[in-house]
């Protein structure tokens, strides 16, 4: 074949081919480590491949889920902090497949850039199989997009998709009942949803990203607001194994108003005592900083709560007590009762 005229190529459209190329020779260690059983291949091929009977299944259910982390992105791009969004990109996927009563067996990415930086692909795609490693699922592959044009400079995307599975007839939410008990599992921040109202909160107070975070010791408010999600899943999988779990809510959009009515079933709804645990700093700080209402902040933000656990109240205690041994912070919420709902007593403000 001869080279021909010295024309234009695809590089000098703005797409490196050898960059993409060099990205997923530098990011298979990462993906090796999070290998598990049922995995038939490593990266590169058109499509992955994986083995459910390997994986120890015999009649399974195939769950999935794809999330993003909206406009938190915003924030990492800002700082030029990427470690940890990558691990709130599977948090996002991975903590909705078990609330199913799914485990997380597969993880794809898709980043798209206006222009490919290898050093930071690099580090976001780290913490993208991070994530997978605390989830126990393999990052079996993903996509990613040079566009020049469609992004402006230093500006990028991320899309997850999830594939996890359970044995037929063992799905979630089955068997809620008035008078289960809910148990609430600490967040480590605002995880990775009402971002685009934490923005304007800093915007209003006149912060910048590198200033001292009035919310938090020792960090700048980038720092702190980039807290990744909490993964919940080996946890909820082992309280789930151990019994008497009816039902899990993944506290994200929407709040624990939103939320846990997804998860129980109709005539029921949820009494919450807002007393039972102690509203974490960063969401005293936007409540008064931006005097959003009550109503607001527990429709909006997981308020320091990340998942909820509707569980038989004979198990309750037990349940707590294993969770709490997984390393977990749990919160005695309150009870599933007759209604429609979330009603809410005390204050959390």
């Amino acid at each position: 074949m001869t080279d021909g005229k010295n024309g234009l190529s695809y590089a000098d459209a703005g797409v490196d081919i050898d960059a993409g190329n060099e990205l997923v020779n530098r990011i298979k260690p990462a993906a090796a480590r999070t290998k598990r059983s049922g995995v038939m291949a490593g990266l590169g091929g058109f499509g992955a491949l994986f083995d459910l009977k390997a994986a120890g299944y015999e009649d399974p259910i195939l769950v999935s889920a794809t999330d993003g982390v909206g406009t938190k992105l915003r924030i990492a791009i800002d700082t030029g902090y990427f470690e940890t969004i990558g691990v709130d990109l599977v948090a996002m996927c991975v903590n909705d497949l078990v609330c199913q009563g799914a485990e997380p067996l597969l993880f794809l990415d898709y980043f798209a850039t206006g222009k490919l930086e290898l050093d930071d692909a690099v580090t976001i795609i780290n913490g993208i199989a991070a994530g997978c490693e605390q989830s126990g699922c393999a990052l079996i592959g993903g996509e990613t997009a040079e566009m020049p044009g469609m992004y402006s400079d230093g500006d990028f995307d991320l899309a997850g998709f999830a594939v996890g599975a359970m044995e037929r007839g063992e799905d979630l939410p089955a068997g809620v009942t008035e008078g289960d008990v809910l148990l609430g599992l600490a967040s480590n921040g605002v995880h990775s949803n009402g971002y685009s109202l934490v923005r304007r909160v800093v915007d209003v107070a006149g912060l910048k990203w590198d200033d001292a975070a009035p919310f938090a010791t020792g960090e700048t408010v980038g720092q702190a607001l980039l807290a990744p999600t909490r993964l919940y899943v080996k946890q909820c999988l082992a309280a789930v194994k151990a019994g008497g779990v009816h039902a899990l809510a993944h506290i994200t959009g929407g709040g624990l108003t939103e939320n846990l009515p997804r998860v129980l079933p109709e005539g029921l709804g949820a009494e919450i005592d807002l007393n039972a645990w102690e509203l974490p700093a960063v969401f005293e700080w936007l409540a008064d900083t931006a005097s959003i209402a009550e109503k607001e902040m527990l429709k909006t933000f997981n308020c320091g709560v990340g998942m909820i656990l509707s569980v038989s109240a004979d198990e309750a205690d037990a349940l707590k007590a294993l969770l709490e041994e997984q390393g977990e912070t749990v919160y005695t919420l309150g009870t599933v009762v007759a209604g429609e709902g979330v009603s809410y007593k005390g204050a959390l403000l």
